[in-house]
């Protein structure tokens, strides 16, 4: 991914995420160490800004006013994609952007809808990605696994890199 440019890496990002959708946030503050709980997107902007909607009250919205350097990973065994993300996080108090996210699903975790007061999002911006994408089917994928066992050759993972951001 070397060669691509800002755009190109962050269509690839902005895809995987969607395609991918939940992700492990994760957390530190130096009293409690690191802490990571699934999180579903809201959305990926066109600046690669990560959207999250969240309790504001919560232990990671406390955990990020201490320490706002996350991590978020994305996994997709099923199609051998994985992303690393590395990013800052912020607490955005801003109806309006609620508004644009809102889909039903979130309605599920605040009842009271974008009335809630306890309603707040997170927004994460990557400093630093990392990708693995084999992109193939799992027979392909374990076939090359048994091939490079039965050769004595090291398995090839497929595509890894790092996402220009």
């Amino acid at each position: 991914m070397n060669d691509w440019s800002k755009t190109e890496s962050l269509k690839y990002l902005r895809d995987k995420v969607k395609e991918v959708k939940i992700a492990m946030l994760t957390t530190y503050t130096p009293e409690e160490g690191f802490k990571s709980r699934p999180m579903g997107t809201a959305d990926i902007d066109d600046e690669g800004n990560i959207w999250f909607f969240t309790n504001e009250c919560s232990h990671k919205a406390s955990e990020i006013s201490v320490e706002n350097t996350v991590s978020l990973t994305y996994s997709d065994p099923n199609n051998h994609t994985y992303l690393s993300i590395v990013a800052e996080a912020s607490v955005i108090d801003d109806k309006a952007k609620m508004k644009e996210l809102w889909n039903p699903f979130i309605q599920a975790f605040f009842p009271k809808g974008l009335n809630d007061p306890k309603l707040t999002l997170l927004k994460i911006q990557p400093t630093d990605a990392e990708y693995w994408d084999s992109s193939s089917s799992s027979m392909v994928v374990l076939f090359n696994l048994l091939k490079a066992v039965v050769n004595g050759k090291q398995y090839d993972e497929g595509k890894h890199g790092n996402i220009a951001l």
